[in-house]
């Protein structure tokens, strides 16, 4: 059933989308990750929403030609049917987006209503919430795709739209790099400052292993730091997408409607 009519008289409910998202979910994972991967975080959302939860379908090459605005637009052309076929089947009408890595930076690039390579996605028109976990929003080394979102729709860019609003929710992984400490990886503990003073300057800055905290959370977006979690599987045994996670972040985007938007879980 979907959810009632918002109080007309109540414009900042009227805006906002219902914090408690009953319908299905599509997920994007990130550069150069497999799907199998993956295989945790969707079963794990499908436990805890009840609802279809379907991975939209990349090999690393697909990655590879992200490199270049068509390999963005080939991505988003996979993401806009599974969008639009999970929405059909939706009890809101919408679904929840979620995006790991560089796919919450192509999801926001999707609820753009464009044009983007001679495409228009307005993927707002079928998703109301968007979840990224560990994106890169910002950096000083950008890449040209990522510095090109960062400008034409900047921070959480559709959340106070009059029609169709889109609730952001931006969660970031604090890791701590000491081996003794047991949360980061000898992958992380390499390559952490040579990825953190890229993004931010700081080689000794606060992250999940890859991105840093600063990095994560977008402007005018629900914000979510989680203690003891890293980017990926390589970069710590604990991460976006282990099930115990997931519980996490996901309790901080279903949760009831004036709980808590932010903080750290």
């Amino acid at each position: 059933m979907a959810s009632p009519d918002p109080d007309p008289l109540d414009p900042v409910r009227a805006r906002t989308p219902d914090r408690t998202p009953h319908q299905p979910i599509l997920v994007l994972g990130g550069f150069l990750i497999g799907a199998e991967a993956y295989g945790p975080l969707v079963a794990s959302l499908e436990r805890l929403s009840a609802q279809p939860v379907l991975l939209v379908p990349v090999s690393r090459l697909d990655w590879l030609l992200t490199l270049f605005p068509f390999g963005w637009a080939r991505l988003l052309d996979r993401v806009a049917p599974l969008a639009a076929e999970l929405a059909a089947r939706s009890p809101s009408g919408r679904i929840t987006l979620v995006g790991h890595s560089s796919g919450g930076i192509l999801l926001r690039l999707f609820l753009a209503d464009g044009p983007f390579e001679g495409r228009r996605y307005s993927g707002r028109r079928l998703a109301d919430t968007l979840v990224m976990l560990g994106s890169p929003h910002t950096a000083l080394k950008a890449t040209a795709m990522r510095a090109r979102v960062a400008r034409e729709l900047p921070g959480a860019f559709f959340a106070s739209a009059e029609s169709d609003p889109v609730r952001y929710v931006a969660v970031a992984g604090a890791i701590d790099l000491a081996e003794e400490a047991g949360q980061a990886s000898a992958t992380a503990r390499r390559l952490a400052p040579t990825a953190y003073r890229n993004s931010t300057g700081d080689p000794a800055d606060r992250g999940d292993g890859l991105v840093p905290v600063e990095s994560a959370l977008l402007e005018s977006a629900d914000a979510v730091v989680l203690e003891g979690v890293a980017h990926g599987g390589a970069f710590g045994p604990v991460w976006y997408g282990t099930p115990a996670v997931v519980e996490r972040w996901w309790a901080a985007v279903a949760g009831p409607a004036g709980g808590p938007a932010s903080g750290v879980a």
